[in-house]
This record gives C-alpha cells, sequence and structure tokens, in this order.
C-alpha cells in the first residue's frame, strides 16, 4: 500500500511549472520525450509525470531528466541559494534547537 502525497496548492503549482518548464527545454532543444527518456535512464511515462510536475517523482529522477537535456541539472544549484528567511533568522540570533545525545 502507497503512502498518499499530500501536497498544497501553491507546492503543486511550482512542480508543474517546473515540469513545463522542462518540457519547453526537451522541445526547445528537439529532442523526443523517447530520447530524453533514454538518456535519463527512465521510463517514457516517467518523464511525461517529470513534464507534468508529479509530486511523486524523486529529486533524483528530476535531475537525471535535467542532466540529459545537456548539463542543465546545475541549476539545482540554484536551490535555496539566496536563503533570504533563513539569513534573517540568523541575524535575528534566533536559537536553532541542538540535537540530543543518545
Amino acid at each position: 500500500m502507497r503512502k498518499e502525497i499530500i501536497i498544497t496548492p501553491r507546492l503543486q503549482n511550482t512542480l508543474s511549472v517546473m515540469g513545463e518548464q522542462i518540457k519547453l527545454a526537451r522541445l526547445r532543444r528537439n529532442l523526443s520525450a523517447s530520447l530524453v527518456a533514454e538518456r535519463a535512464g527512465i521510463s517514457r511515462p516517467t518523464l511525461i509525470k517529470v513534464e507534468r510536475g508529479a509530486p511523486d517523482v524523486s529529486i533524483g529522477t528530476y535531475a537525471r531528466v535535467l542532466q540529459a537535456l545537456g548539463g542543465m541539472h546545475e541549476d539545482l544549484l540554484l536551490i535555496a541559494r539566496d536563503d533570504e528567511t533563513g539569513r534573517t533568522f540568523q541575524d535575528l540570533g534566533l536559537k536553532v534547537g541542538k540535537r540530543v545525545k543518545r
């Protein structure tokens, strides 16, 4: 039995936009879905799920698809690079809970 994935509408919108951008990148490169899926080592139906922004596809699969598109996987390095909220917490000196020793 698979656990149901619950996501917010806002997150689903983000995933959908990301999937659409991946699809447009593939189309701009004039690459077939079959070829990109083969290069990424995934099935064509999984690539279609990526291009639709499916939340049940692993981040590793998204990374392999981006790599198959010609090195776009390095764009993943932009995630959380400018962490304004985290820097604000840091600047305010808010304490972060410490791990309890075992």
